[in-house]
């Protein structure tokens, strides 16, 4: 049986960012389905920045390798890795080919996909928000290399539409995210009466962002709204409240969900502290066991959502509306446009109807499994030409 070997470029085995973990656990999952039905075996060659922390999406199959600055200059850095590969598959950390992030970190997306052309690799751009490009040279940037890749596969409508508009759709595929398919053990339920509710809240949001300005424009002041949806839940006698992380990062205060999560715990006694997770599926089983959440990282609601929990995002980017709206999720809040006393409103209410949630949900899952297939099917044959 033929061995190829799948360039993983910005995936992490290790990142404190769950959800980059995430898509890496769920794609080499469906990876590993489409090679059993080719009849190939496959290794994967994992590129991206490297966190200090032991790896949790680990294998024999799997190498790592872990980049620095300087390994975009030099032949034996980036290059050499990539002309090793028989494919490369490009997910841009799931919402990082853009430029709302900044500039440095749009050029590194930019100079790595020019890197795989450079070693003669094909591209596919796997399923990720593509932009938004706010700059006239960062949009033509992107364009370029979009014209270049083999596929560009969109996660949702948005994205899609916004590829058409600069005249890509030629190279659109149209899927979902691949952390749907993120393996997991579900919680076992335990029957005490307890209405068991979720809230992941971002670090990133609560401390304004990396500028530490309210840096994404939010309507409403997010730490207050946090401790308004605490206050509420605390006061509800049937509710066990539990206050979950899904970025852990020790070195990077601002991005960090726990140490948010930890000080709430402090000024809301009863609720519960989530630990931190040792792998995004770990936090997915974790979230299974839930009976009701909300959360502004994205992949906390994916992993909450993938598992059958009524959730309810908590939108800072376009790319949440896109991603759920495109499936038929309708169900969410927008802490850029609505205030907080709306945004409150609507968790009270989805707590209430959170049966209906569940029935929206199950529907708009079965969609997003349905969508993945188109995603499954261009991999098919990238494998099968190669096999």
């Amino acid at each position: 049986m033929k061995t190829l070997t799948i360039g993983l470029l910005w995936h992490s085995v290790n990142s404190d960012n769950l959800g980059v973990g995430a898509l890496t656990a769920g794609h080499i999952a469906i990876l590993d389905q489409v090679a059993r039905d080719v009849g190939v075996t496959l290794r994967y060659r994992i590129l991206g920045w490297s966190d200090p922390q032991p790896a949790y999406v680990t294998g024999a199959n799997v190498e790592v390798v872990a980049l620095s600055a300087k390994d975009f200059l030099k032949p034996s850095g980036l290059y050499s890795a990539l002309r090793g590969c028989d494919i490369v598959l490009d997910i841009s950390a799931g919402d990082s080919f853009a430029d709302i992030y900044g500039v440095q970190r749009f050029l590194y997306n930019i100079l790595s996909k020019l890197t795989v052309f450079a070693a003669r690799r094909p591209l596919l751009l796997s399923p990720q928000t593509i932009g938004p490009f706010q700059r006239r040279w960062t949009r033509a940037l992107a364009a370029t290399v979009m014209r270049g890749a083999h596929k560009v596969v969109t996660r949702d409508v948005l994205s899609s539409d916004y590829l058409k508009s600069l005249g890509l759709g030629h190279k659109l595929i149209e899927a979902c995210d691949v952390a749907l398919k993120l393996p997991y053990e579900p919680a076992a339920p335990i029957a005490d009466g307890k209405v068991r509710v979720g809230l992941n809240v971002s670090g990133l949001l609560f401390n304004g962002g990396y500028t530490q300005k309210n840096q994404f424009d939010l309507v409403a002041d997010y730490a207050a709204l946090v401790r308004d949806i605490c206050r509420y839940f605390a006061s509800r006698e049937e509710c066990e409240l539990h206050l979950v992380g899904h970025v852990n990062s020790r070195n990077h205060v601002v991005e960090d969900d726990y140490r948010v999560c930890e000080a709430l715990a402090q000024e809301f006694p009863g609720a519960v502290l989530a630990p931190r997770f040792e792998s995004p599926s770990a936090a997915k089983s974790y979230i299974s066991g839930l009976d009701f959440f909300m959360g502004a990282r994205m992949h906390a609601c994916i992993a909450a959502f993938s598992s059958g929990v009524p959730v309810l995002p908590m939108a800072y980017s376009r790319k949440f509306a896109g991603l759920f709206g495109t499936i038929g999720y309708d169900h969410l809040v927008d802490c850029r446009s609505q205030p907080a006393d709306e945004i409150l409103a609507t968790v009270m209410r989805s707590y209430e109807e959170r049966d209906r949630l569940t029935a929206d949900l199950q529907i708009a899952l079965a969609e997003g499994y349905r969508k993945l297939g188109a995603y499954e099917a261009v991999l098919k044959t990238l494998l099968e030409a190669r096999r």
